[in-house]
């Protein structure tokens, strides 16, 4: 096996987290925070809060929220570099619904407590068998990935005084796993890889539940301005363990994995973000956001553990995000809001690591989002957004020794609507 056609045995391990906006963070939960492109830790409009800034909860009265959102990536791999063919994603749509909801303690109380279940990431890949290298014998990849996350978020929050607003929820979390990738090699030289070259099959998902804290601040400065600031801990999972046979995890260049219980350490980063909204009048509200996720302490190094002390590292080589987004919210009367705003990170991921991110393409970096809120009556409001993030490319330098070349490439789209009823 030479260098070209020894393809990315390592990066076939990595799992697919999808939902690649902020890494594989959502932007915002829900339509009001997606309509602003999440530059909501000074600036809460609805209890999905809970996850972004605690505090709040304080601020946006009692009230229930209801979002769905549909989420579309496009996500392609191109192995012409190296002899091969290009490769397309078949998933290109995914549901986010999310839940929230935020009361006083009791009639006339500075304490509110809320709650909900907020599809924060997720998403998967679905790449058919596509020629990766020429040659004698051609190579051929495939992968498949499914990754659901969910964050339940208990929340205490407290108008302090007339200023001030403190808030802290405890984050339960659960997520699950399942992904496969193999290489294969065309030995009867009939267009088909028949023979296993690399093998990583962890498609019967593993679940694990996690746990971390919450907090959060609003102050208003003045009655124009108001600051606010979050906190989000490391959420420290559970490992995941998969139960495979003999060959679910294969190379030719290494020996075959033993049956038995493999397990894999996936926490979700702490993150810490700063905001700050400006009402310069009764109608209009500008808000901004600098956010920093912790990104290196969770996906720069992973690796799948098993019998025998087998380990297989991935070493996905992830960097932290420092996350800058600004949001527009005017009203343009008593019943119609409209809103916009964009959301910017770099890469976590440069094309040094490309090879080793094949079927995790987290790499748009722009966000554009559009919104619109409409008051019903007196106690129901609708929210909608649209996001568009333009297509992102990275390719691995000729000198990768993984694959050489090799494109990966992702560009998103999302809609939703967010029901809200005010108690």
């Amino acid at each position: 096996m030479n260098k070209k056609t020894s393809i990315m045995i390592a990066a076939l391990t990595l799992p697919s987290l999808a939902c690649a906006t902020n890494g594989y963070q959502l932007i915002g939960v829900g339509a009001y925070q997606k309509g602003l492109a999440g530059a909501v830790t000074a600036n809460p409009g609805s209890a999905m809060t809970a996850v972004s800034n605690p505090a709040g909860a304080a601020r946006v009265g009692s009230r229930a929220d209801f979002s769905l959102e549909a989420f579309m990536p496009e996500r392609d791999l191109d192995f012409t570099a190296l002899a091969g063919n290009k490769g397309k994603s078949a998933v290109s749509m995914y549901g986010v619904p999310s839940l929230g909801w935020t009361a006083p303690t009791s009639k006339g109380s500075n304490m509110y407590f809320g709650g909900g279940m907020y599809g924060t990431s997720g998403m998967g890949v679905d790449y058919a068998s596509t020629k990766m290298t020429g040659g004698v014998p051609n190579r051929y990849w495939d992968g498949y990935s499914n990754i659901a996350f969910w964050q339940m978020a208990p929340v205490l929050a407290w108008n302090v005084d007339d200023k001030l607003s403190l808030g802290v929820s405890l984050n339960i979390d659960y997520q699950s796993v399942a992904f496969q990738q193999r290489v294969l090699s065309d030995t009867n030289g009939n267009g088909v890889g028949d023979t296993i070259v690399d093998n990583f099959d962890l498609s019967r998902a593993a679940s694990s539940f996690g746990f971390g804290l919450g907090l959060g601040l609003l102050y208003d400065l003045n009655p124009q301005i108001t600051l606010g600031f979050s906190y989000k801990s490391k959420q420290t999972f559970s490992n995941l363990e998969y139960q495979l046979a003999y060959g679910d995890i294969y190379s030719d260049s290494r020996t075959a994995g033993s049956a038995g219980t493999y397990k894999l350490a996936l926490d979700f980063p702490q993150q810490a973000a700063a905001g700050i909204a400006y009402r310069p009048n009764n109608k209009l509200t500008l808000s901004a956001d600098l956010k920093w996720i912790n990104w290196s302490a969770t996906m720069n190094k992973l690796a799948v553990t098993g019998p025998n002390n087998f380990v297989r590292s991935m070493n996905p080589g992830w960097n932290d995000q420092t996350v800058f987004a600004v949001g527009v919210n005017y009203e343009l009367n008593n019943r119609v809001s409209l809103r916009g705003g964009y959301n910017y990170a770099k890469s976590p991921f440069d094309e040094n690591q490309a090879s080793r991110n094949l079927i995790l393409p987290a790499i748009v970096e722009s966000h554009y989002t559009l919104g619109a809120g409409f008051v019903l009556n007196s106690n129901w409001d609708l929210s909608v957004h649209y996001m568009y993030t333009p297509k992102k490319t990275l390719q691995a330098p000729a000198t990768d020794t993984n694959a050489p070349g090799a494109i990966i490439s992702l560009q998103e789209t999302s809609f939703g609507a967010n029901i809200g009823y005010r108690f």
